[in-house]
């Protein structure tokens, strides 16, 4: 079983920064690839970032250039770094993590809420 859990969610104006950690505890060892989710009110949840345990990372086009998602393994947490932020990123961001122990699954954290508005 893996747990994760997202902090560093708030309130931003437009053009600021914003940065989101996810803590992840328990069967780690299995963990090939952890990423970035987002959704908002009536829209689909959207990949937003992901990094492999080969540290290769993949983002969305709408934040590709403003967003930089990386890890320290040692703390076992991962991070997003968000940078000129705009209205359209408000949304509930969650951490994802997929591992193959004891099964090929995926597992979520609670969420944070992301908040750009003036």
């Amino acid at each position: 079983q893996v747990q994760l859990v997202e902090s560093g969610g708030g309130l931003v104006q437009p053009g600021g920064s914003l940065r989101l950690s996810c803590a992840a505890s328990g069967r780690l060892f299995s963990i090939y690839a952890m990423g970035w989710y987002r959704q908002a009110p009536g829209k689909q949840r959207e990949l937003v970032a992901s990094i492999t345990s080969g540290a290769s990372t993949n983002y969305a086009d709408s934040v590709k250039g403003r967003f930089t998602i990386s890890r320290d393994n040692a703390k076992n947490t991962m991070y997003l770094q968000m940078n000129s932020l705009k209205p359209e990123d408000t949304a509930v961001y969650y951490c994802n993590a997929a591992a193959t122990l004891p099964r090929v699954a995926d597992y979520w954290g609670q969420g944070t809420q992301v908040t750009v508005s003036s």
